[in-house]
Formats: C-alpha cells, structure tokens, sequence
C-alpha cells in the first residue's frame, strides 16, 4: 500500500544512488563506458527505499536511523549484485568462462572488485549522512502523513 513514508524513503535512496553513482564514475577508470550505471542504481534505490525503509517507519529516531543504515546498506548489496551479474553476462557472452559454475564466482569476485570503488573516504561518508537522513526523513514522513 502507498504511503508518504515508502514514498519519501523510496526518493531519498534515489537521490543517494545517484550522488554515489556519480561519484563512483568520477573515481573510476577514465574512458570505460558505465551505461546505464547509474540508472539501474536508482532503480534499485527506489525498490530498497520502497520496500525496505518505507515499511520499517514509525518506529522512533532511533529505529528511524537504524532504518536508514538498513536501507542503505540493502542499497549497496543489490547495486553491487546487480552490476556484478550484469558483468558477468557481458564477459560469459564473450566466452570467458569455463563453465557455469567458473560464471557464478565471478559474481562475487567482480562484486568485491566494485566494492572496492566504494572504499574512498568522500563516498563512506556520504553514504553515512545519506542513510542517517533518509532515515529521519522516512520516520517524520511517517509522523506527519499518518
């Protein structure tokens, strides 16, 4: 059921996704082609915010951070599952691979090797004022719009 909580919590990781992509893609590897990098991200910031954070509100401040570190770190598994699977398909399609199960490691591997990209000062600390934000944001929307 839409609520202002699931809505507000689904926009914050959106504008959090993408102030992270972003800077993501400016640490990064200069001349490689990101795509639609930073939209699948949102994408998933609005399915984490929705369905994570947006039912979680209401519980007090305290929850309300706790929700948006939830929330946030949710954000960063999938983010970094998505793209890793998505990389994973690229290099399988060239025949990269010895077989299905060589395919599923590098999931993980490539995962933990875009994790990595996550590791810069500026980025943790934007994730930490973000998530503590969307987690007050999403519990005063709850308050306010009952």
């Amino acid at each position: 059921m839409p609520t202002a909580s699931r809505l507000v919590a689904a926009v914050c990781l959106v504008v959090l996704a993408f102030i992270v992509s972003s800077m993501v893609i400016e640490n990064g590897e200069e001349g490689k082609d990101y795509g639609y990098f930073t939209l699948v991200n949102m994408a998933l910031g609005a399915i984490c915010g929705w369905k994570i954070m947006g039912k979680r509100a209401g519980r007090g401040w305290t929850a309300g951070i706790n929700n948006g570190l939830t929330g946030v770190a949710s954000l960063i598994f999938w983010a970094l599952f998505v793209q890793g699977c998505y990389e994973m398909f690229r290099l399988a399609m060239r025949n990269r691979y010895g077989g299905p199960f060589e395919a599923v490691m590098a999931i993980f591997q490539i995962g933990i090797e875009y994790g990595k990209q996550l590791i810069y000062p500026e980025i943790l600390i934007t994730f930490a004022i973000g998530s503590i934000v969307a987690g007050l944001a999403t519990e005063q929307a709850k308050r306010q719009w009952r």
